[in-house]
């Protein structure tokens, strides 16, 4: 890890609450720190998510946003103990992913996984997984649990028929987790989804 922006440095050595932006790319968020694996300019943070998050002390971040990453990191189960780590209690974690009906996310070589309804059930504890179809906890420990306040399914928007449907068929799959897995099991292969945002605190 390498510490490009000297104010991130003054913020984490004051104790500031940080918000940053997982593999920000060509697109940062406003307002956020950026931390890439890349040095290039607008990186605030140099760091590889496949590996500790070092320069980061526990419970230092209050928001951590992270769009179209997630499916590049090998060791998925590491980077999320160090998020439940470095993100403080109540704070927020924003993460957007491919959803695994999405077909332009095959031609990506870089990709290493997909992501479901339930995927990050596997993060629960057993108390607050669905009762729709509750999943095994036994790849993290009770110290590395979070809790998922929302879940969304979403749409491309890109041609006329997706712009004309898109926007319904958005709000009648995400009624509820019953519809949402209606959705993936019967209709996905139909209708392809681009993506699914995860809104997420840390248990502790």
């Amino acid at each position: 890890m390498k510490i490009l922006n000297p104010n991130l440095k003054n913020d984490i050595a004051s104790g500031t609450p940080l918000k940053l932006d997982l593999g920000c790319g060509q697109r940062p968020r406003r307002d956020f720190y950026t931390v890439d694996h890349l040095e290039v300019d607008g990186v605030d943070l140099v760091a590889d998510l496949n590996k500790p998050l070092d320069l980061l002390p526990d419970n230092c971040t209050e928001y951590i946003y992270s769009h179209h990453v997630f499916e590049h990191v090998h060791e998925f189960l590491a980077l999320m103990r160090e998020i439940h780590r470095i993100i403080l209690p109540g704070g927020t974690i924003e993460i957007v992913v491919p959803h695994f009906s999405n077909v332009y996310g095959y031609s990506d070589p870089t990709h290493v996984r997909f992501f479901s309804l339930y995927s990050m059930y596997y993060f629960v504890s057993p108390e607050n997984q669905p009762r729709k179809r509750p999943v095994p906890t036994f790849y993290t420990d009770t110290s590395t649990r979070f809790l998922l306040n929302s879940l969304s399914i979403e749409f491309y928007r890109k041609g006329l028929i997706d712009r004309i449907f898109a926007p319904l068929f958005k709000r009648t799959v995400n009624i509820n987790i019953h519809t949402q897995d209606f959705y993936e099991r019967r209709l996905s292969s139909l209708f392809h989804a681009r993506q699914i945002r995860y809104i997420m605190e840390p248990e502790k």
